[in-house]
């Protein structure tokens, strides 16, 4: 058996993978929404969507999953499917 094929990452190496090249794209709920940029855009109750680094850091919260992705690719970054 492959000693390296069952190396686990550790936090910080798995927070570090994509760093600065990868991104997802999640909804967000519009109360953490508003935490993050106090007035929130588009109509009340909308959904929103926010890009989100590698690493899990909030970058920008659109209203709609199209313009995250134009977000994204507009900063060279490429998004990335979550489920």
């Amino acid at each position: 058996m492959n000693a390296t094929a069952n190396k686990m990452l550790s936090d910080t190496e798995f927070a570090q993978l994509g760093g600065g090249h990868l991104a997802y794209i999640r909804e967000i709920d519009p109360r953490q929404a508003s935490i993050l940029l106090g007035e929130l855009p588009g109509p009340p109750g909308a959904p929103l969507f926010c890009l989100y680094a590698a690493d899990g850091t909030p970058m920008a919260i659109s209203i709609s999953k199209q313009a995250a992705m134009a977000n994204a690719l507009a900063n060279q970054l490429m998004p990335m499917p979550v489920h």
